[in-house]
């Protein structure tokens, strides 16, 4: 877990491109269920997403929230690269060429992410 605050917490997901996953606390399987706190963590997602557009540059940013398997409302935010081996299709797609691995700068990333996320209201 790289950041946590009253409402959601945001941990890695464990891949060659940067991904980040916001999670409510609370047990609702919708965004609806809490429309209140659905658009805090929207807003947080959108603060992501210009961050990881600012220090990564890639081709794409995908947000994702099926919560199918895990029937929990949460988020998922990709930098998506042309490079990245599944480009253009979904990183849950067919790989279509070898890995680049992305992570290299992805601590010093959630380092200024969450210096970030400290001033969020």
């Amino acid at each position: 877990m790289i950041y946590e605050n009253s409402f959601c917490y945001i941990k890695r997901h464990e891949s060659s491109i940067p991904w980040l996953e916001i999670h409510a606390k609370d047990e609702y399987k919708e965004l609806s269920n809490d429309e209140e706190i659905s658009l805090k963590i929207f807003k947080i997602a959108m603060l992501i997403e210009k961050e990881m557009i600012n220090f990564y540059k890639p081709t794409k940013i995908n947000h994702a929230s099926f919560a199918n398997y895990l029937p929990k409302a949460h988020w998922h935010i990709m930098a998506r690269f042309s490079d990245d081996g599944f480009y253009p299709e979904c990183m849950w797609g067919k790989q279509l060429g070898d890995l680049k691995d992305y992570r290299a700068s992805f601590d010093e990333f959630c380092d200024i992410l969450v210096a970030k996320l400290k001033n969020f209201k």
